[in-house]
């Protein structure tokens, strides 16, 4: 089994039209949590979803959106996620955007390389 640590999961909700100039801001955010050395992060877009406004973004064809839902979630220790959310605020504020984020317990298992693995 693999080594087993307390982490914490930080989740952004936005929208795939929040721009910091022509860059998206869930691209900013991933970019700027590998220069900042968090662990790792993800982005994911959504292909339904409604925030604030209860306006329904859809990628079917007949309803295309703009704006379609976007989640990024970085894994790492919570003084590192603690330290990380003064840029994500700077972010939003800039890009003129809203989101949601949540912080939540995260136990991580880790599986290292195994060195075995050219034994097969």
């Amino acid at each position: 089994m693999g080594h087993l640590t307390k982490a914490k999961l930080l989740r952004i909700f936005l929208g795939d039209s929040d721009k910091l100039g022509s860059t998206p801001v869930y691209e900013k955010i991933i970019r700027t949590a590998r220069k900042h050395g968090l662990r790792g992060a993800t982005a994911y877009r959504g292909f339904m979803g409604y925030g604030r406004n209860s306006k329904i973004h859809s990628s079917k064809i007949l309803a295309i959106s703009e704006d379609l839902p976007v989640i990024v979630e970085i894994v790492d220790e919570v003084e590192r996620i603690e330290a990380f959310l003064p840029f994500i605020d700077e972010m939003f504020e800039e890009a003129d955007c809203g989101g949601i984020i949540t912080i939540e317990e995260a136990t991580v298992l880790r599986y290292n390389k195994s060195s075995k693995k050219n034994e097969d």
